[in-house]
């Protein structure tokens, strides 16, 4: 069975040749590629493969069909979105992704920037570099904050667990009532959690409901003190809409991770110019834990799907 990697999956060599061994030694033929956007590339690359591993590279429908033999797409990452799924469907290939590998680095991350929003860091940082002071940057706490999390999968619930050790109240918004929601979270609706929030993080997928969910009218009824933090899909926020209230002080700032695409990021991306801000390159699902597990579960979903037992299955 010929299985293609398209893109690097974020570990060592050694590492990768130790998940290789024993699917190699059930007479799996594994190629490996660099990632690219070339369509005539990925064509050539994925032809005779009845099996494709891939990360967040595009995989546009050009490519599925031109892929005669191809039967399963292993994704190495939750969202699926970057994937032509109406092609797959329509030819029946099975896909598994790799949930759950990210979820305390995500969780970890929104700490971290809600912590670089609270206080400064970005702005202080600069002060200090430039010969002066914190004067005019003085932060708040987290303690005693309300914290609004917008998607309570299994990210959404870590991040509610870490706010609270901080001290915080928490509020959820979510499509689906949990009924194993902790005590200290507080289902509300979104207009309350957009009003009460001093800090709204979005750990939601991106879906028809959720594209363009926070826009111009959402953010006019969040508090002039408030924060926004993107952790979810780009698409799930109308960009320009962002950069507008953020450079006429409608919130109070923002911290952003995800973009309508992937960085680099055009220089005409609004937030780019937008103040108060925090910009990261898509950096939250990427620790060096979250890669080997992310690598391992890819692993065993194709080792599930060769036995005929496939396993998070999309």
């Amino acid at each position: 069975m010929k299985v293609v990697i398209m893109e690097d999956l974020g570990i060592t060599s050694e590492a990768l040749n130790e998940l290789k061994r024993p699917l190699e030694a059930k007479g799996c033929i594994f190629t490996e590629y660099q990632k690219t956007a070339d369509t005539a590339a990925l064509i050539e690359q994925a032809k005779e493969a009845e099996a494709m591993i891939l990360a967040n590279m595009p995989m546009p429908a050009e490519v599925i069909n031109a892929c005669e033999k191809l039967k399963f797409i292993d994704i190495a990452f939750t969202g699926v979105d970057h994937v032509a799924m109406e092609a797959v469907r329509a030819k029946k290939i099975e896909v598994s992704n790799a949930s759950g590998y990210s979820n305390e680095a995500v969780a970890e991350l929104a700490v971290g920037l809600a912590i670089g929003l609270t206080r400064n860091i970005p702005q202080t940082e600069r002060c200090c570099r430039n010969g002066q002071t914190k004067a005019g940057f003085v932060g708040g706490e987290i303690k005693g904050k309300n914290i609004g999390i917008i998607g309570l999968g299994n990210i959404g619930k870590r991040s509610a667990q870490l706010f609270h050790a901080f001290g915080a109240q928490i509020m959820a918004c979510s499509r689906t009532v949990h009924s194993d929601w902790p005590e200290y979270i507080s289902q509300v609706s979104m207009n309350q959690l957009l009003a009460e929030s001093d800090i709204v993080i979005l750990h939601c997928p991106l879906n028809d409901s959720t594209r363009g969910m926070i826009n111009k009218d959402c953010l006019e009824k969040m508090k002039k003190s408030a924060y926004l933090i993107n952790l979810a899909r780009g698409p799930v926020v109308v960009a320009q809409d962002l950069a507008d209230a953020l450079n006429h002080e409608v919130i109070a700032g923002a911290a952003v991770d995800v973009f309508d695409k992937e960085p680099p990021l055009d220089k005409t991306e609004p937030l780019l110019n937008a103040k108060n801000t925090i910009l990261t390159p898509h950096i939250a699902f990427a620790s060096h834990e979250s890669m080997q597990l992310r690598a391992q579960i890819v692993f065993d979903n194709l080792t599930a799907w060769i036995d005929g037992k496939p396993q998070n299955v999309v």
